[in-house]
């Protein structure tokens, strides 16, 4: 893993940091594996924007990531490690000993040529699939099951991961990425090893217009805009706009907005830092 910085030759090369991709092995996706990807721009079916600040950006095409890891006990061999324009982290396309291929979450340290498996009896290594019950506890973790055979919905951005902490009953204790301890089933499935592209944090664009590639169109803010548009709108030159806090009026910063009453609440042991 590593990061570029690029030298100003333009004003938008000036602060950019760029990933030197060097653990990238092809530039050439699985064909077989690609899905068509169509683009929203914040519309809703009836064609009106329901979500601002969304549209344009350049073409994309899907890839079809296997999040169940449910070919149990069936070695697949690494071939490349690639670039994925839909999520932070890298991908790898594996290639399974009965010829079929999947691509998968690449998790730090992943090589091509190396092997991976998935299922109970596996071996605790960086890229193997198993239940929490059979991970010794400790363990780095990472693309977490919550509900059994649902396919890994936890710690599945770059650079995240979580940590096997201990085991109780059916329960076992995992510390997440946002800092919440919280009880998931023994016999959901996480990944061992963190999460690929760890460096993606340090990333700089270094001008607008790569927003723009992305999709993101500008966004005003909030405090420069006019009381009928804003909360935080209005007032003689630069005010401070009052209370943080959305535009229908929601506060921003400290105030809880999760149901007391919520049903995964008694499996959340320790809420996130705030």
């Amino acid at each position: 893993m590593s990061v570029r910085k690029l030298k100003p030759i333009t004003p938008g090369q000036r602060f950019r940091v760029v990933n030197g991709y060097d653990t990238i092995t092809t530039d050439k996706p699985e064909k077989s594996l690609l899905a068509p990807k169509k683009r929203s721009g914040g519309r809703n079916n009836q064609g009106r924007m329901t979500t601002r600040n969304i549209g344009g950006g350049h073409k994309q095409r899907y890839r079809i990531i296997d999040f169940k890891r449910d070919k149990n006990g069936i070695p697949a061999t690494v071939k490349t490690i690639e670039y994925d324009p839909n999520r932070t982290a890298f991908i790898a396309l594996v290639s399974y000993t009965d010829g079929e291929k999947r691509y998968v979450i690449a998790q730090n340290g992943l090589k091509v040529g190396q092997t991976i498996v998935s299922g109970s009896g596996s071996a605790p290594e960086i890229g193997n699939t198993m239940p929490l019950s059979d991970i010794p506890l400790g363990t780095t973790i990472s693309c977490i099951e919550l509900r059994p055979g649902q396919g890994a919905v936890m710690a599945r951005s770059a650079g995240s991961f979580a940590q096997l902490m201990a085991r109780d009953g059916k329960y076992a204790t995992v510390k997440l990425p946002s800092g919440e301890t919280r009880l998931i089933l023994l016999t959901c499935t996480a990944t061992i090893g963190v999460v690929s592209n760890s460096d993606h944090q340090l990333l700089v664009s270094g001008k607008a217009g790569r927003s723009r590639w992305l999709g993101k169109r500008p966004r005003t803010r909030a405090v420069v805009m006019n009381p009928v548009d804003h909360p935080m709108g209005g007032g003689e030159g630069k005010s401070s706009g009052g209370h943080p806090r959305s535009r229908n009026g929601i506060p921003a910063k400290g105030y809880k907005t999760r149901s007391k009453t919520k049903a995964s609440n008694k499996y959340i042991l320790e809420r996130r830092k705030k």
